[in-house]
């Protein structure tokens, strides 16, 4: 559920096919998204989640799957 939701993000904001979003895809290598994309990224993520991620955590975001793993804990 958590990715579904993720990816659903990931697709509007980067303009991405739904089967280009994977679990194990590289945000930056894979998805091409840079930090200002990473930036809206995170405000949706925000949003659809209801939290508030600090911008240190930021970096940890490489792949798909640690966004996933960081609004599961």
């Amino acid at each position: 559920m958590t990715f579904e939701k993720v990816k659903n993000i990931l697709v509007e904001e980067l303009g991405l096919e739904e089967d280009e979003v994977k679990l194990e895809s590289n945000l930056k290598d894979d998805l091409e998204a840079d930090s200002l994309d990473l930036a809206e990224v995170v405000i949706n993520l925000e949003e659809e989640f209801d939290i508030e991620i600090p911008e240190e955590d930021y970096p940890k975001f490489v792949t798909v799957k640690d966004i996933v793993d960081f609004l599961e804990k």
